[in-house]
């Protein structure tokens, strides 16, 4: 059966890469992202390579437009298979910062992004009786480090969140799956959203080194959605192989 899979920060990283292998691979594609022009070329590009893309302008901080969302797959492709929460920013600085601002863009992107996406998908699977939500966490998510407590904590946040979800979905009727994927140092624009240069610098660094690209996690997507369905992968680590933490 086609699927119809519904991603977040899908304009570029790793939602871009997702979208376009699981499209090149026949999925019927529904993108959310805040830049309006990076989907539409996006969509475009499916669509010129034969396949099935729409797009929403879509803020995961704003519950209305997650829930927008969820109406266009459905008005446009009549169900939802899986729902990818990928949208996320990279704080890190010193608490002695006091980046409060930051903290909070953090926690309403990277965790109540993803409560939204699975208060807007969970029913509708529910109703299928099938379907599964892939959640990306971070390596930083298993540790932690000086500057990086925030962000570390929403991704925390993520795994705690994921594996709830996945004894809730265990105890409902049909094959529902949660998958949650940790990556390391993948060569993205998340970077760019650490706001102290020291730190961004070290992250570019390293990144430009050691990084391995935005496909290596849209293939594992791609491989947890293959799974049969009544299996899953609950949590999947993923690194540069010279990434040490």
């Amino acid at each position: 059966m086609t699927k119809v899979i519904v991603i977040t920060g899908a304009s570029s990283g790793i939602g871009e890469a997702t979208a376009t292998l699981l499209a090149k691979n026949g999925a019927k594609l529904v993108l959310g992202a805040r830049r309006e022009d990076q989907l539409k070329a996006i969509v475009q590009a499916i669509q010129e390579q034969g396949g099935e893309a729409v797009y929403a302008v879509t803020d995961v901080t704003k519950q209305e437009q997650v829930e927008a969302l969820k109406e266009l797959a459905l008005s446009t492709f009549g169900r939802v298979d899986v729902w990818i929460n990928n949208a996320g920013v990279m704080p890190q600085a010193p608490f002695m910062a006091a980046s409060v601002q930051e903290w909070e863009q953090a926690i309403d992107i990277n965790v109540k992004g993803v409560l939204y996406g699975i208060t807007a998908s969970l029913p509708v699977m529910a109703r299928q009786k099938a379907g599964q939500i892939i959640n990306i966490a971070s390596v930083e998510g298993h540790h932690s480090h000086v500057g990086g407590g925030v962000y570390s904590a929403t991704k925390y946040a993520v795994r705690a969140i994921s594996d709830s979800l996945r004894e809730e979905m265990a105890q409902m009727e049909g094959n529902l799956r949660c998958t949650v994927i940790s990556p390391g140092a993948i060569q993205t624009e998340l970077v760019g959203t650490v706001a102290d240069e020291n730190i961004k610098s070290a992250y570019e660094d390293f990144y430009r080194s050691h990084g391995i690209s935005a496909e290596r996690v849209a293939l594992t997507i791609q491989q947890a959605i293959d799974l049969p369905e009544d299996t899953a992968w609950n949590e999947v680590v993923m690194r540069p192989i010279k990434q040490v933490l």
